[in-house]
């Protein structure tokens, strides 16, 4: 029986499939175009929107008139000089320094915390599912909750000092704040970190594991040479979701310590309250900066330490590119 081929079609012939990949990707486009706009309308507009406020500065003193003077005026850049200079200059620098070490402190512990807590449940121990649920409880609970919970544990007559022997005044402006601000941080978030990592362990074969026990491979030896280079992937969005809500931060110190308080103030909580007293100009400038701090963080993460935020690499895998 004689067989009739099909001449393919002229993108094939020809030995290329660019034009429909082009209209694959306008297509693409096409339908992204929706949410382009929105993001558009609801990230882009208040970004611009914010950064030219942080232009002005509340008008004061008299007119030529000698009328009281209304309203905001452009200043320039004035509000962002003034960031390092003066009174507002040391509230800036005690902020961002504070927003840094909150940072640094509690994304490395709940890395610490949420590595083991994936080991505990990736394994297959009896009740598995109650043990998830569990250790998930604190990520599900409000912040705001969560700082009211630890206040009650921090008060000079609660269950923290009654552990300890002491009497500390944690919520008092002081290091300890800080200390409190921490420990409140790390037992919540550390399940997020904790659940991705658990994501990424659950897709490794065991038969690497099985290979490695022939090969007489010890139990710390499996880690560092096969679960944490296969979840490395994971760990890194983990950590770079977490630096970025960690640079946010007002909440749970503004909760659990108070506000004005030097010791836990952060960027946020500074921005928070120049807006307050009606000096929105300064406090876009202080929300402008801290917006710029995360961008370059986020930046570095994507672009230099490879982190996988959409993907690409699994779809670029998978193309053999």
């Amino acid at each position: 029986m004689a067989t009739t081929l099909r001449k393919p079609p002229a993108a094939v012939r020809a030995g290329s499939g660019k034009p429909a990949a082009d209209g694959s990707r306008r297509f693409a486009l096409l339908l992204l175009s929706p949410t382009f706009l929105v993001l558009a309308l609801v990230v882009g507009y208040p970004v611009l929107a914010g950064f030219r406020e942080s232009l002005y500065a509340k008008a004061e003193g008299l007119t030529p008139d000698g009328f009281v003077k209304e309203g905001s005026e452009f200043v320039g850049l004035e509000n962002y000089t003034a960031l390092f200079s003066g009174d507002r200059g040391d509230a800036f620098l005690n902020a961002f320094w504070n927003t840094t070490f909150f940072t640094i402190a509690t994304v490395v512990l709940e890395t610490v915390i949420g590595i083991g807590l994936a080991l505990i449940m990736h394994q297959a121990l009896r009740g598995r599912a109650v043990i998830r649920a569990g250790v998930l409880v604190p990520w599900a609970v409000p912040t705001a909750m969560s700082g009211l919970l630890w206040r009650w544990i921090f008060q000079p007559d609660g269950i923290a000092n009654a552990i300890l022997g002491r009497q500390i005044l944690w919520t008092a402006d002081g290091f300890q704040s800080k200390v409190a601000v921490i420990i409140a941080e790390v037992w919540k978030t550390s399940p997020f970190i904790g659940l991705l990592v658990l994501a990424g362990l659950q897709v490794i074969p065991r038969e690497v594991y099985e290979a490695a026990s022939v090969d007489g491979a010890s139990a710390l030896q499996k880690f560092w040479r096969i679960t944490l280079p296969l979840v490395k992937p994971a760990l890194i969005v983990a950590v770079l979701f977490r630096l970025m809500d960690s640079l946010r931060m007002f909440d749970l110190p503004y909760v659990l310590i108070g506000g004005h308080k030097e010791s836990v103030e952060t960027l946020s909580m500074l921005a928070w309250n120049e807006a307050g007293n009606l000096r929105y100009g300064v406090g876009t400038a202080y929300a402008t900066v801290l917006f710029l701090y995360i961008a370059v963080i986020a930046y570095v993460f994507v672009k230099v330490l490879g982190a996988d935020v959409i993907g690409t690499a699994r779809e670029n895998r998978k193309a053999g590119k």
